[in-house]
């Protein structure tokens, strides 16, 4: 095998609670893989109950890489995924595997299968700290609008919830001169590395992945959700982890502010939004073979992705 041929690539994407994990292990046992995770959450340790982490029993032996790496109290840009996934995926290629792209992280999915770049992320830290302490005291809508004076496009795209994007895409056009739009339209000159097939789950009735995600949380809290949670907030981390859902979502009750009950109600409010903006993003991939696993039993929702991986013929 020719280690610098374009790489056969097996993606397996979807909302949180649609059954990834167990599709992804699945189809390494069958396709002798080895799972590459593409969540912005589960990179991070001391964070397993909130994240959804695989266990070891749900692993299956299968080797899983890009996952429990990170202390929380690190930043981690989709540049970084990218150029550490892109590395994990040629060694696995190169030891005769075949890698699998598994997660819910739609940007980093797309960031490593179309080669998108967002520039050189080291920038600049004045820049930076002038634009967060402004986001603190003018609000993201302002820095929306300034966005969008010369880079409409992605301020289109980021909206005001990515107060991160957002602020990098202003960074990036003072330090640079381009827009986060012409950075990602040249990156995109380059071709992908990979060869790939791209599974989508979902459900064809939603309310029975609202109904997966609330089973979900209901499981999170009696797995130790209350006490990772606790922990977490106690440390007051500001790096990427602290977007993860699960945490701000409690902090209330930890507070006495409301009942147990009404946060978790509130996390599991906050998780379906979330997975209704997983699958909006990835609805937008033409390239994605949908299965919706509320109308097939769980076995032949394996035999179609099968199926689906065979007719690719990336393999």
């Amino acid at each position: 095998m020719n280690c610098s041929e374009k790489i056969p690539l097996i993606v397996v994407c979807g909302a949180t609670a649609s059954g990834k994990t167990e599709l992804g292990v699945r189809l390494a046992e069958i396709f002798n893989g080895e799972v590459v995770s593409a969540d912005s959450m589960q990179i991070y340790r001391e964070m397993a109950v909130a994240t959804a982490r695989p266990t070891v029993a749900e692993m299956h032996g299968i080797p899983h890489h890009m996952i429990d790496f990170l202390p929380p109290d690190v930043s981690y840009s989709v540049a970084d995924y990218v150029k550490e996934a892109r590395a994990v995926i040629q060694d696995i290629h190169c030891r005769k595997k075949t890698p699998l792209l598994v997660g819910g992280t739609g940007l980093y999915i797309q960031s490593l299968l179309e080669n998108i770049s967002f520039g050189a992320e080291n920038g600049d830290e004045q820049i930076r700290k002038e634009l967060y302490d402004r986001l603190q005291q003018e609000g993201a809508e302002v820095l929306l609008h300034e966005l969008a004076e010369f880079d409409e496009t992605s301020a289109q795209r980021i909206g005001m919830s990515n107060h991160r994007r957002l602020i990098r895409a202003i960074e990036i056009y003072r330090t640079t001169g381009k827009t986060m739009t012409e950075m990602i339209a040249d990156s995109r000159n380059e071709p992908s590395p990979y060869r790939d097939v791209r599974i989508g789950l979902t459900c064809q009735d939603r309310q029975k992945l609202y109904d997966r995600i609330n089973l979900r949380v209901d499981n999170m809290i009696n797995r130790g959700l209350l006490a990772e949670a606790k922990a977490y907030l106690s440390k007051n981390y500001s790096a990427t982890s602290a977007k993860a859902i699960g945490y701000k979502e409690l902090e209330p009750y930890f507070k006495g502010e409301i009942s147990l009950e009404e946060a978790t109600e509130n996390l599991k409010r906050a998780t379906r939004r979330y997975a209704k903006r997983q699958l909006t993003w990835f609805r937008r991939d033409k390239n994605i073979h949908w299965i919706c696993t509320d109308i097939m039993e769980k076995e032949k929702v394996i035999e179609k992705a099968v199926e689906i991986v065979r007719k690719s013929d990336i393999l």
